[in-house]
């Protein structure tokens, strides 16, 4: 029986029979390097996730601030609007009251100047019967 040798990179060559042969396949320097890029591109993954992670709390804390400026903001707004009511309300009555005033005012000068028109043709209808009874 006749042997073969066959001789393989990065590999233990087993002889046998013309009939068998059997290669026992080492782990190669490429394979190992391929391993290592392997578990880099892994290490490089996991930072890549931890900082999306951290920059995400990040975000979402800037978030929880902003809504609560946002509700502080509206609290104020709420309180501004409520104040603005009130101040419409009394300058409405402000309102009715200047006007009802201003209606008062102008009854009492009417009523002054009937009073001041009556006083005068009282006057002169005394005038008139003194002096045309004399």
């Amino acid at each position: 029986m006749a042997h073969l040798i066959i001789r393989c990179p990065n590999t233990i060559v087993f002889a046998f029979s013309i009939h068998l042969v059997v290669c026992k396949v080492q782990v190669s320097v490429d394979q190992r390097q391929r391993l290592a890029m392997s578990t880099e591109r892994l290490n490089q993954s996991s930072d890549r996730i931890m900082e999306s992670r951290r920059t995400m709390l990040e975000t979402e804390e800037l978030g929880v601030s902003i809504l609560e400026d946002l509700h502080h903001q509206r609290d104020s707004l709420l309180h501004s609007h409520k104040k603005l009511h009130g101040v419409d309300d009394a300058i409405d009555k402000s309102k009715k009251i200047l006007t009802a005033m201003s209606r008062r005012m102008s009854r009492n000068k009417l009523i002054v100047g009937s009073v001041i028109a009556a006083l005068v043709l009282a006057i002169i209808l005394i005038l008139y019967f003194k002096l045309s009874h004399h």
